[in-house]
């Protein structure tokens, strides 16, 4: 892994730590998101896949819940990382895809109910955290 430097005296990125056993269990397909959920509640990439088909599905309202619970087992997992409330997430490590899944979905459902200030916090919240995947996710 890389380590990076930041030139402007800022904090380091933080690396979320990998669950290859969670990874496995989705990527072969022998466990749904929810499966994953219930063996790994901290594994937020599945409650974004949850957020995410909640919400192609029209319930938004359980996106938002889905997403909401990602959102704050990713920042559980970005504090035990030692991120003290600000700094580079990066996109490029796989492992922190989940949270910066559900901020962006947590966006999105906030959006969709009128949530707006929720909206734009988590937008901007993205965007601070990684440019990339804004520039992802942010469709």
């Amino acid at each position: 892994m890389t380590t990076h430097k930041n030139l402007l005296g800022g904090p380091d990125p933080t690396f979320l730590s990998e669950n290859e056993e969670a990874y496995r269990l989705l990527g072969e397909g022998s466990q749904s998101p929810a499966e994953v959920v219930a063996k790994f509640p901290t594994f937020s990439l599945a409650w974004a896949m949850l957020a995410d088909d909640a919400f192609e599905g029209g319930r938004v309202v359980e996106s938002y819940a889905y997403a909401r619970t990602g959102y704050h087992r990713g920042l559980d997992a970005l504090r035990r990382a030692g991120w003290k409330g600000h700094g580079p997430i990066p996109w490029s490590h796989q492992a922190n895809r989940g949270f910066l899944r559900c901020l962006a979905a947590l966006a999105r459902a906030a959006d969709a109910i009128n949530e707006k200030e929720e909206a734009d916090r988590c937008w901007q919240f993205l965007q601070d955290s990684s440019e990339e995947a804004y520039a992802e996710l942010r469709r």
